[in-house]
C-alpha cells in the first residue's frame, strides 16, 4: 500500500501523519486480471474498502486533534484574561463597598452588604449553569447514523435475491 498525506501534511514526517490509501492502479491485479476469480475480486475489494474507511477515519481523526490543540492553545490566552478579571474584581467590590460607606452608612453593614451581594449573583449563576447542564443531551442524529450504517454495511449481502 502507498501512503499520502492531506494537503496540510508532508511526507518526510512533518505535519499529519501518513494514512494508508487504495493504490490508483495495482500492476499485479492489471497483470492477473483474467486469471483472478469472483470470490479473490470480492476480497480485494473488501480489502480496498476497508483500507479506505480506515483512512478516513485516521484522516478524520488527525484533522480534529490538530484543530482541538489549536483550540486549546487559543483558549488558554482567555483563560488567563478571565484569571485578571477575576481578581481585578476585588477591588471593583472594595470601591463599591467603600463607596456605600461614603453614603453615611456603617464600613461593616456596607461590606456586608457588598458581600451578600456577591453571594446573590453567584448563586443566580449557580443555578444557571445548572439549567443549561440539565438541558444538555446526548448526539442521538450521530449515533442513529452510526447504527443505520453498521446496519447497511453489516447486511448488504441479505438484500440482493
Amino acid at each position: 500500500m502507498t501512503q499520502v498525506t492531506s494537503a496540510h501534511g508532508k511526507a518526510d514526517g512533518s505535519g499529519l501523519p501518513q494514512v494508508p490509501s487504495i493504490p490508483l492502479a495495482d500492476d499485479r491485479a492489471i497483470a492477473a486480471a483474467g486469471e483472478q476469480s469472483i470470490g479473490h475480486l470480492v476480497k480485494d475489494a473488501t480489502a480496498h474498502l476497508s483500507t479506505l474507511v480506515r483512512a478516513e477515519v485516521e484522516l478524520a481523526k488527525s484533522e480534529v486533534t490538530k484543530e482541538v490543540k489549536k483550540g486549546i492553545k487559543g483558549s488558554v490566552f482567555f483563560i488567563i484574561a478571565l484569571t485578571v478579571l477575576l481578581y481585578s474584581s476585588f477591588f471593583l467590590f472594595f470601591a463599591l463597598a467603600e463607596m456605600v460607606a461614603d453614603f453615611g452608612v456603617l464600613r461593616s453593614i456596607a461590606f456586608g452588604g457588598v458581600f451578600v451581594l456577591m453571594l446573590l449573583v453567584a448563586v443566580l449563576f449557580t443555578f444557571l449553569g445548572f439549567r443549561k447542564l440539565k438541558s444538555l443531551r446526548a448526539p442521538e442524529r450521530t449515533i442513529a447514523s452510526v447504527k443505520d450504517t453498521a446496519a447497511a454495511l453489516t447486511h448488504r449481502g441479505d438484500q440482493q435475491s
